[in-house]
């Protein structure tokens, strides 16, 4: 086998083996989605955003499937203490060489509308759009089960405000 195809072999492989990525910009880790009970009309995806480029990104629509609408959400706190769910029209901005964190009680994608039941260990099809990286497909697991998770130790979270 000649060295060309060789590395070509291993480039396939090192590929597969990758989270979802656009190029070598953004990469999406770490995703699940949940819905709070078998008879919900509503659910939620969680996932990190890696912004690995030298240009400042935004995710700005998410598309599936799964639901009758899917739209970019955040909590906001009202004067009164009371959190409120509101869409985040303008989307979240990665900043580059940032992570950005969707995660349980901040921001996340929103399904609404669900068109089956979200069952312990299926899958969603999802298409993140972003301004600069365009259309990223992920699959992302649904794990009712899974419980909150503090950040680790020592790792950042470069969650962007959009007030």
């Amino acid at each position: 086998m000649s060295l060309s195809r060789t590395l070509l072999a291993a480039t396939a492989a090192i590929s597969l083996a990758m989270p979802a990525f656009a190029g070598s910009e953004i990469t999406i880790e770490d995703a699940y989605a949940r819905a709070s009970g078998p008879t919900a009309m509503a659910g939620a995806a969680f996932f990190v955003i890696h912004n690995m480029g030298d240009e400042d990104d935004r995710l700005v629509a998410a598309e599936s499937d799964a639901a009758k609408r899917v739209e970019l959400h955040t909590h906001i706190e009202e004067a009164d203490g009371v959190m409120r769910m509101v869409e985040v029209e303008e989307g979240f901005p990665v900043a580059a060489g940032t992570m950005h964190h969707l995660k349980r009680g901040s921001d996340h994608v929103m399904f609404m509308g669900l068109n089956a039941p979200w069952e312990q260990g299926k899958i969603l099809n999802v298409t993140l759009v972003f301004e600069n990286a365009g259309r990223i497909e992920v699959e992302i697991p649904v794990d009712n089960e899974r419980a909150d998770e503090m950040p680790m130790e020592g790792m950042s979270d470069h969650t962007d405000s959009h007030n």
